[in-house]
């Protein structure tokens, strides 16, 4: 059974990745590719870090400057997820498809899907320590 938490987690996940996704796009009529996914990455883990504090791990018993370090370094791992994926897909996947019409958009989209159940846990257990 799927804990109540880990869809409270998806939905403000949701949510951060929404405006991880949007600010890519946004962010890559000014610069590259990589630079762009880079920047709306960090935009989406503040929103992450904040709607989790506020709705999914509330009680957490750890210090906040553990908690924000704990955050960083889940989500820098999350962030190589993120890239290689949206890499791989974009320079060989969707290529090997026939597929080059908003590839980029498309290869960033599945790369920013892939990090949710490694991210969930790495928060339970590091960022937000919770009883």
């Amino acid at each position: 059974m799927i804990s109540q938490r880990f869809i409270k987690f998806l939905i403000t996940g949701g949510v951060a990745a929404a405006v991880n996704f949007g600010s890519r796009i946004v962010l890559g009529m000014w610069m590259g590719f990589v630079v762009s996914i880079i920047i709306a990455y960090c935009i989406g883990m503040v929103t992450a870090f904040i709607l989790n504090r506020l709705f999914v791990f509330e009680n957490p018993t750890n210090a906040l400057h553990h908690q924000v370090g704990w955050f960083i370094a889940v989500n820098l791992a999350a962030v190589l997820q993120t890239l290689a994926v949206s890499l791989l897909l974009a320079d060989y996947g969707l290529p090997a498809l026939g597929l080059y019409r908003h590839d980029e958009v498309i290869a960033h989209a599945f790369g920013v899907l892939v990090p949710a159940v490694t991210s969930y846990i790495g928060h339970k257990h590091l960022t937000f320590q919770t009883p």
